[in-house]
């Protein structure tokens, strides 16, 4: 504590100017005085001074005193020096200060070896006696393993990633009590993008230390394939990542000219080039089933139907249901082949093939009766496998197909992939 004011001996000749209240004089600090008489009359009566502080000193007491009558000021104050309370000792740390607590004194942080320093590394004594900042701790020291990128596994859209787990050191003990993860155990598998693994350390103190690195899997794409014009493309995974394979079918009617499979490679490009659908040209003029399907690319099963002639209600009705389900008759390789007329008028043709009329000779070896409606359905060696003397539905058609003429390749197929035409 500083004297707020003190009063000087008097020369033993002074100037004639009133002295009314003692001369202020303020230890570290200055007054700043209005006399109604004038500048040369600092301490008469009705002078007024406004006091302040020097940089690192605090006023205490009021901002201003005026001269009163009384002789006397009508307040006292005086500066005291700023200073911020003693910051704690830090567990297994420590810290250096520039000025001990007082104001701008800077205070730097330390951790031992074997702790990692979490929060602020300086503090600062302010002009308001606080302290900058918050208190840091000194945590167990923990390094997590480097981020990485991976590339997604062929014919898959995730990579399977095994990392070390982090290095964590307590120098205190030495006892690290557990270490948390959060997220996905090492060689787990990760889909497309980036993902945060994270790990917490805890010593028996309960200091906690954390670490993060992030995984991020990328999934290598070929330009998205479009189908040929009169058919279509089955795709395996998401049809256009690395190690996709890509199947082209066509409609009914028509016959693949071209690759039948396109791989996505590591390139990200695709193997071979896109193929075409061009209509059948068939011989209908043939004497046995063997002949007939040998002209066919896919050489799978025929569905033959015979009619007197196109009025046949049966006949309309068979048609008028296999039109609805041309997507389930494509994917069975089924060509549906019509026998429609009496000679000398009667016509053959492959259902939407494209290919002119012409006399077919599969009503004799076939033994097709012309007389009424009938139908029959061969397989890839021209065996009869069932006939039908009414329409046959769809549904029932495909059941028979399914139980007994597919292929192990073709079942396969549609037990992993479905029945897309649903």
């Amino acid at each position: 504590t500083w004297r707020a004011w003190r009063i000087p001996p008097s020369p033993p000749c002074s100037p004639a100017v009133p002295q009314w209240c003692a001369t202020l004089n303020i230890h570290r600090g200055e007054a700043t005085c209005y006399s109604p008489r004038g500048s040369s009359y600092r301490s008469s009566l009705g002078t007024r001074c406004e006091l302040s502080c020097t940089r690192g000193y605090r006023l205490v007491g009021p901002g201003a005193v005026q001269c009163l009558p009384n002789r006397h000021w009508s307040g006292m104050a005086y500066c005291r020096q700023i200073r911020c309370h003693v910051l704690p000792a830090v567990l297994r740390g420590s810290y250096v200060c520039s000025a001990g607590v007082q104001m701008d004194s800077r205070c730097d942080y330390t951790c031992q070896p074997g702790y990692q320093l979490e929060g602020d590394r300086s503090r600062i004594c302010m002009e308001d006696g606080r302290w900058s900042g918050a208190e840091p701790i000194c945590p167990p020291k923990i390094r997590c393993p480097e981020s990485r990128e991976r590339l997604a596994e062929p014919g898959k859209l995730t990579a399977t990633v095994y990392w070390d787990p982090p290095r964590v050191r307590d120098s205190a003990d030495g006892v690290i009590k557990r270490v948390m993860l959060r997220g996905p155990e090492p060689g787990s598998e990760f889909p497309e993008g980036e993902h945060v693994i994270r790990y917490t350390a805890h010593d028996q103190a309960y200091n906690r230390a954390s670490c993060k690195f992030s995984i991020r899997v990328q999934v290598r794409r070929c330009p998205v394939l479009k189908p040929p014009q009169n058919g279509y493309i089955t795709c395996t995974s998401d049809g256009n990542n690395y190690g996709a394979t890509c199947e082209y079918l066509c409609d009914g009617g028509y016959e693949r000219q071209g690759t039948s499979l396109r791989v996505c490679q590591s390139t990200q490009q695709w193997t071979g080039s896109q193929p075409l659908c061009a209509p059948m040209q068939i011989n209908t003029d043939v004497n046995s089933a063997a002949s007939l399907l040998d002209q066919f690319h896919e050489k799978r099963r025929l569905f033959v139907i015979s009619a007197p002639d196109p009025s046949n209600r049966y006949y309309k009705m068979q048609i008028s249901m296999l039109q609805q389900a041309a997507c389930g008759l494509d994917l069975r390789h089924v060509t549906t082949v019509e026998l429609v007329g009496q000679p000398p008028h009667e016509v053959g043709r492959a259902r939407a093939m494209g290919a002119p009329p012409a006399s077919l000779n599969a009503v004799r070896f076939l033994h097709l009766t012309r007389s009424h409606f009938n139908a029959v359905l061969l397989d890839k060696a021209g065996t009869d496998r069932e006939r039908y003397i009414n329409p046959v539905s769809p549904d029932e058609l495909f059941v028979f197909i399914d139980t007994y003429l597919l292929s192990e390749r073709e079942a396969a197929r549609r037990a992993q992939g479905g029945d897309p035409c649903e």
